[in-house]
């Protein structure tokens, strides 16, 4: 990895390969200074992840099965020459330089004598068809083995059956390419994709821009404003809000002599003045991680029911994509997505004057 180089994280922010580096040398250090201390040393636990069953049943806490995810749940190795492929393998290596698997991670030899295996909960790997643009469509996702192959998804992640080998497929990671850690989502782009897609400048020129058609609220008459990149998580007195079966933008306005936000947003069912649609009522946000716009078009569409708002193309997208063995999420927030309605088309009311 390259200094510059921006590295997608669980919570979809975004820190830089130095930083990574910086950590791992750490862990490292400390692992070499304990080494005469201790005669074994044990990776660290990063999530604790409760186990899926099969056909979505659901088990009481008792029978839960919970299992755990460390931070070397992988291994991505990249060319250092033309054309710099990066290829994706399972599992890392533990302080004796040896593959580190679980106790209960399927392990197996292969016909020409070497051994191969899954971690406990797997890795799993999706490439978008037509790499990550606005004709992007959402590949199947595989799991990846120790030595690279790759496999169907097990019935259940921490499942010691393999699955059948995909051998028409590869662990070479493309532009977009989502990496499933059971617990971390990675969100693989390249410098060539990258290049492509908008920056926080063009994202703020189009805040701008929404501003400046100056839309209103349809209740109060007043002019509704998108707050700055900055102030993302604070709502400001014109945030516009948006009744999510619809898709129509107000300004905020108290129903019922509740006047506090915090209070109305326990209530999941407003009435929209315009079209006497019932639903949900949330604050809008403006997505501001370039990294997840398929295009560089207008912010003209809303996911649900968490209100980021991103473009028409960006938010079919991510609509598609399924977290394995889950639903489809916003990729700013990571909020699970309504299965009926992922994502609206908003309706703003022009100006009179």
């Amino acid at each position: 990895l390259k200094p510059n180089r921006r590295v997608f994280f669980p919570t979809w922010d975004v820190c830089s390969a130095a930083d990574c580096l910086k950590t791992f040398t750490e862990i490292k250090s400390k692992i070499s200074k304990n080494k005469k201390e201790h005669s074994h040393i044990h990776l660290p636990i990063d999530f604790v992840v409760i186990d899926t069953v099969p056909g979505g049943q659901i088990l009481t806490d008792n029978q839960t099965a919970q299992s755990t995810i460390s931070r070397f749940a992988c291994r991505i190795i990249c060319q250092r020459n033309p054309p710099f492929s990066a290829r994706i393998y399972a599992a890392g290596f533990d302080s004796s330089k040896n593959i580190f698997l679980g106790e209960k991670a399927a392990k197996w030899r292969m016909r020409d004598g070497q051994m191969d295996g899954l971690t406990t909960n797997g890795v799993l790997v999706m490439h978008p068809h037509n790499g990550f643009s606005q004709d992007s469509k959402p590949g199947l996702w595989r799991e990846i083995s120790v030595c690279g192959n790759v496999f169907a998804l097990r019935e259940t992640r921490s499942s010691q059956h393999r699955e059948k080998m995909v051998e028409s497929e590869s662990n070479e990671l493309v532009d977009g390419s989502l990496i499933d850690l059971c617990g971390a989502t990675l969100l693989w782009r390249t410098a060539e994709g990258l290049a492509l897609t908008p920056t926080i400048k063009h994202l703020e020129a189009l805040r701008q821009e929404l501003n400046a058609g100056r839309p209103q609220c349809p209740v109060g008459f007043n002019t509704l404003a998108f707050p700055s990149l900055r102030h993302k998580a604070v709502v400001v007195e014109k945030q516009p809000w948006v009744y999510l079966r619809c898709g129509h933008v107000h300004g905020y306005h108290g129903w019922a002599g509740r006047r506090n936000p915090a209070d109305e947003a326990e209530h999941q069912d407003w009435e929209c003045p315009m079209c006497r649609a019932r639903g949900p009522y949330v604050p809008l946000w403006l997505g501001c991680e370039p990294g997840f716009y398929v295009d560089a078009e207008p912010p003209t569409h809303a996911f649900v029911p968490c209100g980021h708002v991103c473009s028409e193309k960006t938010a079919a997208y991510w609509s598609q994509i399924p977290l394995p063995h889950g639903t489809q999420a916003c990729p700013f927030c990571i909020q699970p997505l309504s299965a009926d309605t992922p994502c609206i088309r908003l309706i703003f009311q022009s100006p009179l004057d």
